[in-house]
């Protein structure tokens, strides 16, 4: 219930301002971290991995490990990847920490670091964990299925999206302005 209070107090200040400061940046990534650790501990408590529990007819909870980046890529590999994936997503955090503090006008694209900043450092933290990304979503429509995913997942997938449509609004509004 605090958790849910403090997310909506910190919404309602973000929905009032023009700008995002680095330390409101910094708190929606750890918010995004802290939802992400929290779900992903449910899961691990709650599910036993491979055996799926259907929870709507297109959504099941999945506790599957993904050794690999997105979509499992390089999965397969001898145990390397731990640790490049590790590094990466660490020098990929302290870069967004670097243009959040850069950028805190732009409150859209601070936002969607912060998504991704959280994204990337609940993943991290898993694979110094657990030596994988721990995955939980399946969603799936008759016998496909979309590879499983977490929180984290959905944060960056979210943040990456904001930072399209943003540079799309940016690109669009002065193409518009010069004609």
């Amino acid at each position: 219930m605090y958790l849910a209070m403090a997310i909506t107090a910190c919404l309602l200040n973000i929905k009032n301002m023009k700008t995002l400061s680095f330390v409101h940046s910094l708190a929606l990534a750890i918010i995004v971290l802290l939802l992400d650790q929290l779900s992903k501990w449910s899961a691990l408590s709650n599910l036993q991995q491979g055996i799926p529990e259907v929870v709507l007819p297109f959504m099941n909870w999945l506790l599957l490990f993904n050794p690999g980046a997105a979509f499992s890529f390089l999965a397969q590999g001898s145990g390397w990847q731990r640790w490049f994936f590790t590094i990466l997503g660490l020098v990929a955090s302290i870069y967004i920490t670097w243009l959040l503090h850069k950028n805190q006008k732009d409150m859209l694209l601070c936002i969607a670091l912060s998504l991704i900043l959280g994204g990337a450092l609940g993943n991290v933290l898993d694979r110094v964990m657990y030596g994988a990304v721990v995955d939980f979503i399946d969603l799936h429509y008759a016998n496909w299925h979309w590879p499983a995913f977490n929180i984290a997942d959905s944060a960056i997938c979210i943040g990456a999206t904001l930072i399209i449509l943003s540079e799309l609004r940016k690109s669009f509004g002065k193409s518009l302005q010069s004609h």
